[in-house]
């Protein structure tokens, strides 16, 4: 169930002011209100973007974090490739990977 909180810190961060002044200045302390996995803790302190896609975050939730980070669109999407290629598949959500995070188009073939 901790998806749900990783998800909730993470809309509560996109809608509240204080929240946000508080990632600034006291980003223990907001983590410590919700019930997170260190992996998930670790990814938001350090802005992973691919880990969070990875752990199943959603990319409508995800790309607002992206934004107040102030990751341009373009590299938010590759930093989403490139957590595939560090932390495997995406592990659950709506966009877990069945088939090991390989792509089955013919544009993704080509990279």
């Amino acid at each position: 169930m901790s998806l749900y909180y990783l998800q909730k810190f993470l809309f509560q961060l996109n809608r509240d002011e204080l929240a946000q002044e508080r990632y600034g200045s006291d980003l223990d302390g907001l983590l410590g209100e919700f019930d997170l996995k260190e992996e998930e803790a670790t990814a938001l302190r350090e802005g992973d973007i691919g880990l969070l896609y990875v752990l199943g975050v959603n990319g409508q939730i995800l790309m607002h974090y992206a934004a107040f980070l102030g990751i341009e669109w373009f590299d938010y999407l590759d930093m989403m490739r490139k957590g595939i290629d560090k932390h495997g598949p995406v592990r659950a959500g709506v966009y877990t990977m069945t088939g090991g995070g390989s792509s089955f188009t013919e544009e993704e073939k080509h990279r």
